[in-house]
C-alpha cells in the first residue's frame, strides 16, 4: 500500500488503485467489501463498453482484436516506478499480440485470453496538492494506434439524496439507477460536482465526457470518458476510437469542498 499525506489529507493506493481519499476525516472513495462494486477505481482502455454481442471482437486497422468489457488493461498489473510523500507513479507495459488472461472467463466470457495488435505503455500518476488530488494518465505507443480511455472511480455516498451537478443540469441518484448497466450519459462535459454529505468536484482534461453508473444507493461511479460506448452498436465500437499521435495525456482532478 502506498500512502500519500499532506496536512489534513491522506491518500491510499493499492497496486495503482485509488482505494482511499480522506480529507478532514471524511472518506470520499467507495470501500471494497461494501455493496455495489468489488473495486474502488480502474481504467477502461483501449476500449470502453461491452463487446459480448460482437463476439468479443473489436475492429482495428491491424485486424480484429480480442477484447472484453472495458478492455484488457484492467487485467494487467501496475508496477510502482517511483514515490514520494505526495506523489506516486505506476505503469503498465504491453507488447503487441501478447495474451492477457481474462478474469471474466469462463463465468462471464467465452474468451480465455485477450490480445491487442499494438505496443503501448500506460502510466498513471498521483500528485497530492493543496486541496486536491491530481491523477494523470500518459499513453505512449505506436503512431496511429486506435484507443478510447475512461477512468472509473467509485465514490462513497453518505446521504439519502445525493445530486450530481454539471454546468447545465442536476442528476439524481434515482436517474442514474434507472439507466442501469448502460450508464447515464453526460456529454460534452469537463467538470462534475457530487453534492453529498461533503461535496467533491471532478475536473478533467482530455476526456470531454462523463458517464455515471451504480446499482446501489451507497456508491456512485462518476467516470470521465473519451467516448460514450452505447452511442453505437457493439460491432461498431471502433467508431469511437481516436488515434494516438505517439503519446497522449489525460488528467483528472479531485477537489473536495474547502
Amino acid at each position: 500500500m502506498v500512502e500519500l499525506k499532506s496536512k489534513n489529507t491522506k491518500v491510499g493506493i493499492d497496486a495503482g488503485e485509488l482505494v482511499s481519499f480522506v480529507v478532514n476525516g471524511h472518506e470520499f472513495i467507495h470501500q471494497k467489501g461494501s455493496p455495489g462494486w468489488g473495486s474502488a477505481d480502474t481504467e477502461m482502455f483501449p476500449i470502453i463498453g461491452p463487446v459480448n454481442e460482437a463476439g468479443f471482437r473489436v475492429k482495428t486497422p491491424k485486424g480484429d482484436a480480442v477484447q472484453d468489457q472495458h478492455g484488457h488493461l484492467r487485467q494487467m498489473e501496475y508496477q510502482l516506478e517511483s514515490q514520494t510523500d505526495t506523489s506516486a507513479i505506476f505503469a503498465k507495459q504491453y507488447r503487441s499480440g501478447a495474451e492477457i488472461i481474462n478474469s471474466k472467463f469462463p463465468e462471464k466470457s467465452t474468451e480465455e485470453a485477450l490480445t491487442w495488435p499494438y505496443d503501448f505503455r500506460f502510466e498513471k500518476s498521483f500528485l497530492l496538492k493543496e486541496g486536491a488530488l491530481e491523477i494523470n494518465f500518459k499513453i505512449t505507443g505506436e503512431q496511429g494506434m486506435p484507443f478510447m480511455l475512461g477512468y472509473h472511480p467509485a465514490f462513497k455516498l453518505q446521504s439519502k439524496s445525493p445530486i450530481i451537478v454539471t454546468k447545465d443540469k442536476k442528476i439524481t441518484l434515482d436517474e442514474v439507477l434507472a439507466v442501469g448497466s448502460r450508464a447515464f450519459q453526460v456529454a460534452d462535459c469537463t467538470s462534475v460536482t457530487l453534492k453529498d454529505e461533503r461535496e467533491i468536484t471532478i475536473e478533467t482534461e482530455g476526456f470531454g465526457n462523463f458517464m455515471c453508473w451504480t446499482e446501489v444507493r451507497n456508491m456512485v461511479c462518476i467516470e470521465p470518458i473519451s467516448f460514450y460506448p452505447y452511442a453505437v452498436r457493439q460491432k461498431d465500437l471502433h467508431q469511437g476510437f481516436q488515434q494516438l499521435d505517439r503519446s497522449a495525456q489525460f488528467k483528472v482532478i479531485l477537489k473536495p469542498e474547502a
